[in-house]
């Protein structure tokens, strides 16, 4: 098994974030990688992973880094492998960090999800395996459709919450 999906994060104090974007892969059965390498203190380890993902069969990168920010942004400068931008939320409410994220510029793209956000992270690097794998599809499918029966659940399980003046 060879990982086609690589989470990157800055430090390890960020996989408290970055584990619900392995979750959902190991879910998925997408076999993925886990490292941390940092923009600014390891910048040689990072330019080495960027420019051998594509050769090293990696088809989404998912990079997550919290205060500046940069490493997803780098690591995009470096490949053409799509990369997932997750701003963690280690100060300023994680503003900074998504700030930093987002506003690349033009040419160097990285899709960016919320703050803390791994997990759309993962279904994203999964929707984008999907469009090239109809395994991979079906299975997104089929938790799209969990999602839809979640709230169908929660809006029987309200019918039976009672209040005065609460008219459904």
């Amino acid at each position: 098994m060879k990982a086609i999906v690589s989470i990157i994060m800055g430090s390890t104090s960020d996989l408290k974030v970055m584990e619900k974007a392995a979750e959902f892969l190991n879910e998925m059965e997408i076999p993925f990688e886990i490292n941390a390498l940092s923009a600014h203190r390891t910048p040689e380890a990072v330019e080495v992973f960027a420019k051998n993902a594509e050769e090293n069969g990696i088809k989404v990168i998912i990079a997550g880094a919290g205060m500046a920010a940069h490493l997803p942004g780098v690591i995009a400068s470096m490949t053409t492998v799509p990369v997932i931008g997750v701003p963690i939320n280690a100060s300023l409410d994680g503003m900074d960090a998504l700030l930093a994220i987002v506003q690349m510029p033009p040419g160097i793209p990285v899709a960016t999800v919320g703050i803390n956000g791994a997990l759309n992270a993962g279904i994203l690097a999964a929707q984008m395996i999907a469009t090239g794998d109809a395994e991979i599809m079906d299975k997104v499918r089929n938790h799209k459709k969990t999602l839809k029966q979640k709230i169908v659940k929660a809006n029987e399980e309200l019918k039976a919450v009672s209040y005065k003046f609460k008219v459904n």
